[in-house]
């Protein structure tokens, strides 16, 4: 075995509380190097003599490494342990806190204190069942004519930068039994706080609507209707900057360093210079969204005050932070203690687009848009270009970074407001010999999408097919008009939307890569809850495939079904499945 290979941390993400009594272990080690991996651990108070063991199961693996879990059950919440590892060699080795040695007397112990309740990671109980939709208000729905922008774009226009529709909160509220018969249960909204822009991601006013959108008492009809349907309402805010016409920056154009708000931003000189490069810290380059000075008090206890307001006032169910990682950690803290102490089941969802375990260890944010996991569906699917073993190990190396309960927490997204839409990106990169293929392929990802670990985002439209490049062509209004519609994508987003509601096992079961089959382009992972195991075959190819496998959650001679087709099959010793170009199989 690969010495050098072998790697623990007593620390989130390989040592990580699930339970009262419960650690989450895992141990790294080199691709196909470990046969057998087990921990002996015990109370920290106790000889040796007394140890249990627990054998790790390989749980996953990428390319270089294989990754085995397991659970410490501990009844005084005292643990010690260490790993003894035996080689596909038959060689042993011992690993602790002080290496890997031959002899376990040397190899040391880890020691995880103590389990403090008050440290645990708990996520919202609602969060795990819920399927997300996002909403750009200003082009879902126009509801209400009389608080139109002038001037406002015909429905059916294509946009540019600065576009206004006229989308508004009454839009949406006549579209809930629509986002209902879906099977939405969270809606996500980009902010409707006043703004001068279409997108209002440069607030001025956190603590009103924007008159185009609507006003307060429309905010707080939206949400009870929304809560009355099932549907839970998610916000947006930028506490990371705001507009340059936000009161506290006007107040420091004016009176500069004599301003009592000059130390909410990050001023270089006076006086103030926006152009052509600001002297101050702003959002990218954009001098007309200034970066506020989170670690300032009387600005912290002010933001933080605008997410209790919200809450309290309206009854939101949560925030989704925009530039989330460009705010102190402290801020988060702070934030999150007093969002759960006004509503212990508030979810918060931060904009990362890269690694952010620092973020997510259950006292800061409970969960990201997870743009890794776009990273890599993009890839495999809509450019096809790295095969099943890449794919399962770029899926493996994103859920390895976190804890389980920031795995169920991801907003797993396809697309945004800030990228192509993903039906876009199926026609026009994967270039299939097929048209109607593109349609297959997305229904394919669709189908992943709906069936990996965490919470499944769906981009305004993209249940109908719509389509479009970056900002702003991935921003058209929403297509209303049935014709224009594509009502077999729409059905089977809720055919499958329906199925993983009712699914344990793709709710809150674990995931195991089950096939992985570079030739033909066919992967298959397995999905095994508390009462219930499901295995998915997908084939992300143009060519019809024959599948053989075993089915080994099931007995022999019994029988296993696809949910999708009703098909039954025998189940033998190996089992032989036909899987057509772009088609999948979800078997139980």
């Amino acid at each position: 075995m690969l010495k050098e290979a072998i790697f623990h941390l007593c620390d989130d993400p390989y040592a990580f509380v699930i339970g009262t009594n419960q650690l989450k272990i895992r141990l790294k080690a080199k691709r196909s190097d470990v046969d057998h991996c087990t921990v002996f651990h015990s109370d920290r108070y106790t000889s040796t003599k007394g140890e249990e063991k627990t054998q790790l199961i390989r749980a996953s693996w990428d390319g270089d490494f294989d990754y085995f879990e397991g659970v410490i059950n501990s009844k005084t919440k005292r643990i010690k342990y260490r790993f003894h590892l035996v080689g596909y060699d038959k060689s042993e080795l011992w690993y602790g806190e002080d290496g890997v040695s031959e002899h376990s007397s040397k190899a040391g112990i880890f020691q995880f204190p103590y389990i403090c309740e008050p440290d645990i990671f708990n996520i919202p109980p609602w969060v795990s069942n819920a399927v997300v939709y996002q909403i750009l208000p200003d082009r879902f729905h126009n509801g209400d004519k009389s608080n139109d922008p002038h001037p406002a774009a015909s429905w059916d226009e294509l946009p540019t930068t600065d576009s206004y529709y006229g989308g508004d909160l009454k839009g949406i509220m006549d579209k809930l039994d629509y986002l209902e018969d879906l099977g939405i249960t969270l809606i996500y909204l980009t902010p409707i706080f006043t703004s001068p822009s279409n997108h209002k991601y440069d607030t001025v006013d956190y603590f009103k609507v924007d008159p185009h959108f609507g006003d307060m008492d429309q905010a707080r009809t939206l949400v009870d209707e929304a809560h009355r349907r099932g549907m839970r309402i998610l916000l947006d805010a930028t506490f990371h900057h705001c507009s340059e016409h936000f009161f506290a920056f006007k107040d420091v154009m004016i009176h500069g360093e004599a301003s009592q708000y000059v130390d909410w931003f990050f001023v270089d000189s006076f006086p103030i210079v926006q152009s052509p490069s600001p002297n101050y810290a702003t959002f990218g380059f954009l001098g007309t969204m200034p970066k506020l000075k989170t670690h300032n008090k009387a600005l912290r206890d002010y933001l933080i005050r605008i997410g209790g307001y919200w809450i309290e006032e309206i009854g939101i169910d949560g925030w989704r932070i925009d530039v989330a990682n460009e705010i102190d950690h402290e801020f988060w803290r702070l934030f999150r203690k007093k969002m759960k102490s006004i509503n212990p089941e508030v979810l918060i969802i931060g904009e990362i687009w890269h690694n952010a375990s620092a973020w997510l260890r259950g006292e800061q944010l409970d969960g990201i848009t997870n743009y890794k996991f776009r990273e890599a569906v993009h890839s495999f699917f809509a450019k096809g270009d790295i095969n099943v073993t890449e794919f399962n190990g770029l899926l493996t190396k994103n859920r390895m970074t976190y804890s389980d309960q920031a795995n169920q927490t991801m907003f797993n997204l396809l697309d945004s407001h800030d990228t192509e839409r993903f039906f876009y990106d199926c026609k026009r990169l994967r270039r299939v010999e097929n048209t109607e293929y593109a349609i297959e392929l997305m229904k394919l990802t669709v189908l992943f999408q709906m069936t990996y670990i965490g919470l499944p985002i769906i981009y305004y439209g993209d249940e109908i097919g719509m389509t479009g490049g970056m900002d702003p062509d991935c921003r058209k209004p929403m297509v209303w008009d049935s014709a224009y519609q594509n009502s077999h994508l729409l059905q089977f987003y809720k055919k499958l939307i329906k199925i993983r509601k009712n699914s344990d096992a793709l709710i809150h079961g674990a995931f195991k890569t089950w096939i992985e089959d570079n030739e033909q382009g066919v992967f298959g992972y397995i999905r095994c809850g508390n009462n219930e195991t499901i295995g998915v075959i997908l084939n992300n190819s143009q060519s019809f495939h024959s599948v053989n496998t075993k089915i080994t959650w099931k007995l022999s001679h019994q029988k296993v079904t696809d949910i999708l087709s009703g098909r039954e099959y025998l189940i033998d010793e190996k089992i032989s499945f036909e899987i057509p170009p772009f088609g999948c199989l979800l078997l139980v």
